[in-house]
């Protein structure tokens, strides 16, 4: 295979994921919206785990979340365009073969462009799944949510197991 069909890959990979869970994320989102009322939780386990129809107008787990204002909106645009971007970088930088990158890669811009659908369509993220544990309660999240928690922990996990296998290789012990 020439090469420049092997950079091709990388970009279908990521592409391709990104495909896939942007749509599940909206299909998600739709059920969750036909099924459940605003607001008023539905206990699927309960102590731990309730489903719950909540409009997000800020960032990931409700940061920022507060009136919508035409500024916000551009801020969060503007911040999907850079994960973009930045995503289409570092994908290019990467090894030809690095494909579990490319996997990560392609979570974080599906989740980033199922999050940004929903902004430009209704002006917010509609998110539904709501874990917590006794006293403690984490923020309502959606699919595209853990698209891209998953993806950005398993970039960061690779990058450092990488780095340590290129420090031991310089290393005395490493040879």
């Amino acid at each position: 295979m020439n090469d420049r069909a092997e950079r091709m890959k990388r970009y279908w990979c990521i592409g391709g994921i990104a495909l896939v869970l942007a749509p599940l994320d909206q299909l998600t989102k739709h059920l969750a919206e036909g099924a459940l009322p605003l607001r008023p939780a539905r206990v699927v386990i309960d102590g731990f785990f309730n489903l719950v129809r909540v409009q997000n107008r800020g960032a990931a787990f409700g940061f920022l979340n507060n009136n919508a204002s035409d500024l916000q909106f551009w801020f969060f645009a503007l911040a999907t365009v850079l994960a973009v971007a930045g995503v289409l970088y570092l994908a290019g930088t990467l090894p030809l073969r690095a494909y579990a990158a490319f996997c990560c890669l392609g979570l974080i811009l599906g989740g980033a462009l199922g999050n940004f659908i929903d902004r430009c369509r209704l002006g917010h993220v509609r998110d539904f799944l709501d874990f917590y544990w006794g006293e403690w309660h984490w923020p309502a999240f959606n699919v595209a949510d853990i698209g891209i928690t998953l993806g950005v922990f398993g970039f960061i996990a690779l990058t450092l197991a990488q780095r340590s296998k290129d420090k031991n290789k310089c290393s005395p012990a490493g040879k």
